[in-house]
């Protein structure tokens, strides 16, 4: 059988782009899943414990930008995206910022905070559960980040490794909120 090399590689594109295509659709799809709540309504709030062992919950932080941030051990991205976290908190912490990670993997309190420990971190670190995760749309991926303004709602999802500068912006978008008065909140 004579194979023209011409209509071998045509082939070979369209499934190349048909992969490229359905890849990019299907992360664009489950970006959008979850519920509707994420897109702009209100932070679920939930109690996890620190490496300090004291209870926290998100609405400790009203009144501050809150960028939420899902996290393991394992993920190289976020081990890539930690040190900017830290540099962020530094700038931004004075302006009402608040860096919260959750720790989303099986390793061992002590691990997790001998990783954070080693990586600088300067923000709290929480030990993550699936529950937490599901209310938040499931996270599908990691690292996963929900910027939460200082009212609470959320105004930016970031999945997967973004450049420093975008999660910058999205910093700024969250703290350039006002915090809710108390009649808002009723």
């Amino acid at each position: 059988m004579n194979r023209n090399p011409l209509a071998l590689v045509v082939v070979a594109l369209v499934v190349a782009f048909g992969i490229y295509f359905g890849y990019h659709q299907a992360r664009r799809s489950n970006a959008s899943l979850g519920p509707k709540l994420l897109q702009s309504g209100p932070a679920p709030d939930f109690s996890l414990q620190a490496l300090d062992g004291k209870t926290t919950r998100l609405s400790d932080f009203r009144g501050k930008a809150v960028l939420l941030n899902f996290w393991a051990t394992w993920c190289s991205p976020c081990k890539i995206e930690m040190p900017w976290f830290v540099d962020l908190q530094k700038e931004y912490g004075s302006q009402g910022l608040q860096i919260v990670g959750v720790a989303m993997d099986d390793a061992s309190k002590e691990d997790i905070a001998k990783f954070a420990k080693d990586m600088g971190v300067n923000y709290p670190i929480l030990i993550g559960k699936e529950a937490v995760g599901d209310e938040y749309g499931g996270v599908p991926a990691l690292p996963e980040s929900f910027l939460i303004a200082r009212d609470g709602r959320i105004v930016d999802r970031i999945i997967g490794l973004k450049g420093k500068a975008e999660i910058e912006d999205a910093v700024k978008k969250a703290l350039d909120t006002k915090p809710a008065t108390s009649q808002a909140r009723n």
